[in-house]
């Protein structure tokens, strides 16, 4: 990333003209340091398609997002990643919870394939973990973080909208991981303020990721410029 902070605006749109309208928009604008590619553009287009047609407009890294890629066998991370690595994308949004070889097996073949594995397992939303009465155990991202230093990670993501998981995982991560780099999503319109999560995730290189906040706003380019700036002051 160009910057310790910085936003990622998320590309969660449905058609390519869309895509390159908010990219060739916002590219240039500092503090924008990737953009997150995820299902809504791939399953129509094909990642590759995809990833060729931004390559046109932006030298970012773009990190694909596979909603969600991990919870699924170990065996098939030396084939997603070596597929993900073909079609020339820069890194993979990880959600390995379908337990410890899970982990070390797409955060692994994600280092083997050169991309930058992104590791997470929890989402914005208060019936996610057992105690909001969902099905994934409240202490689940402890234990995948974890796992995931093991085998080198040093790249995390964090829902906004919770900001004492924000800081919780963050001291946890500066106390453990040299350079921890955190990404973190639910900023804007589920709730999360760059400014808040950033405060208390002091420590660590910090990226929020924004979609709606700003592809859905009349002026993207003012949007990324009034979110990547509120990023900067941390920098």
């Amino acid at each position: 990333m160009r910057t310790t902070h910085g936003i990622v605006p998320a590309l969660d749109v449905k058609s390519m003209d869309d895509v390159k309208r908010i990219v060739e928009a916002t590219t240039r604008v500092e503090g924008v340091v990737a953009y997150k590619l995820g299902l809504t553009i791939t399953l129509g287009l094909g990642l590759r398609a995809a990833v060729q047609a931004l390559r046109a407009v932006t030298h970012l890294p773009i990190l694909y997002d596979h909603q969600k890629a991990g919870p699924d066998v170990p065996d098939m991370a030396p084939k997603f990643c070596a597929t993900c690595k073909d079609a020339g994308v820069d890194g993979l949004i990880l959600f390995p919870l379908a337990g410890p070889r899970a982990v070390d097996e797409f955060v692994g073949h994600s280092y083997r394939q050169g991309l930058l594995p992104v590791v997470g397992g929890d989402l914005p939303l208060p019936d996610y973990n057992a105690k909001g009465g969902g099905y994934v155990i409240d202490d689940a991202l402890d234990r995948i973080f974890r796992r995931a230093i093991e085998g080198g990670a040093d790249h995390f993501i964090v829902p906004g909208n919770t900001p004492d998981k924000v800081r919780h995982h963050a001291q946890w991560l500066v106390g453990t991981v040299k350079t921890p780099h955190l990404f973190i999503p639910g900023i804007g319109a589920l709730g999360g303020s760059v400014a808040e999560t950033f405060e208390v995730a002091a420590g660590c290189r910090t990226y929020a990721v924004i979609g709606r906040g700003i592809y859905a706003d009349s002026d993207p380019a003012e949007a990324a410029r009034r979110f990547a700036g509120q990023a900067l002051q941390f920098a």
